[in-house]
């Protein structure tokens, strides 16, 4: 699988592999959220997966398929949050040492998880480069393995579980809507679609502020994001060389969504839904309310990326957010 696009049997086989250690998230609907948006909604609670996010899927997977001699070295990875805490859990309970460089603009409240989770913080400034650079040094320095949070098909054979689930707990899904950050979880729910309902098209979902996938997908050639300044940090990151094939010959489209399509979807999923979830997850939804005419009468899925919401920085409260940052 490591170099090749998974399979519809490797991704039944991964479920198997992860199956006694992530959570089968709930699906929820809510009645006025559906009059709101003119579509029959269906989301897929990956908020309420541990770690608090999808991500502990493909981390899960990784770790569990890893040589003992690996193992035995620790992991690493750059990542802005969920990945790093994914990773420090999946790790802990296999035994494994993580180390996590992560750019000094990383949420507090993600700090502290990868902290609590036993990870091993190198900060570094807030670009690709940078992380990637750092990650290099600390690899030399540990030996450890690189888990890289997208760009890896054990990751998005992880991913992709998500969506084989919600495709079980649902029926015929004319959508399924997801963020789209690196691109691990957007890949992998294509590739769920494809094997297990062939009949849903898939879309991505992401911040104005950070639209390299829009901009990949509409040029048909990998674009790195530039100076991508979104609430939605998990989304700050550019699609991988291995997820952006699947996604520019598989995605229906990519939708983009506004700061202030972000904060209010965000702000009606924990009023209506009486759930956390943090800033990317609730990108989808806001990409749903600016096209009532897409998906009206649809019944269309949507995967709640993530939890992990700083209790203490909630944006609707924070009108000065961006001057902070």
């Amino acid at each position: 699988m490591k170099s090749d696009i998974p399979t519809q049997h490797d991704i039944l086989v991964v479920r198997q592999i992860i199956g006694n250690q992530v959570h089968r998230t709930p699906v929820l609907t809510n009645t006025t959220l559906n009059q709101m948006s003119g579509s029959h909604l269906f989301f897929k609670c990956e908020n309420l997966q541990k770690g608090g996010a999808f991500k502990f899927r493909g981390a899960s997977h990784a770790l569990l398929t890893l040589p003992n001699e690996d193992r035995q070295r620790g992991v690493a990875t750059h990542s802005s949050g969920n990945h790093a805490q994914a990773l420090s859990l999946a790790a802990r309970m296999q035994g494994v040492k993580a180390h996590i460089v992560m750019p000094e603009n990383a949420p507090k409240i993600k700090v502290d998880a990868v902290k609590a989770y036993g990870g091993e913080i190198t900060f570094c400034k807030p670009t690709l480069a940078d992380r990637e650079s750092t990650l290099k040094e600390v690899i030399a320095r540990t030996g450890a393995t690189e888990i890289h949070p997208y760009n890896d098909y054990r990751i998005i054979a992880g991913q992709a579980t998500a969506a084989a689930e919600l495709f079980e707990q649902t029926h015929q899904l004319d959508y399924l809507v997801t963020p789209v950050g690196g691109g691990g979880l957007l890949s992998g729910s294509i590739l769920s679609a494809r094997y297990f309902s062939p009949k849903t098209k898939v879309f991505g979902a992401e911040p104005e502020r950070a639209n390299d996938a829009w901009e990949s997908f509409q040029k048909k050639k990998l674009i790195p994001v530039k100076h991508p300044n979104t609430i939605a940090d998990g989304l700050r990151t550019s699609l991988g060389t291995l997820t952006f094939p699947i996604i520019r010959d598989g995605a229906e489209d990519i939708l983009t969504t506004s700061e202030d399509s972000i904060i209010e979807a965000m702000r009606l999923i924990w009023e209506r839904m009486k759930i956390v979830v943090e800033p990317s997850a609730a990108v989808p939804l806001a990409a749903i309310f600016d096209r009532p005419e897409l998906f009206r009468g649809k019944r269309t899925g949507i995967i709640l990326s993530g939890g992990n919401a700083d209790l203490n920085r909630l944006p609707w409260l924070e009108s000065t957010y961006f001057s902070n940052h």
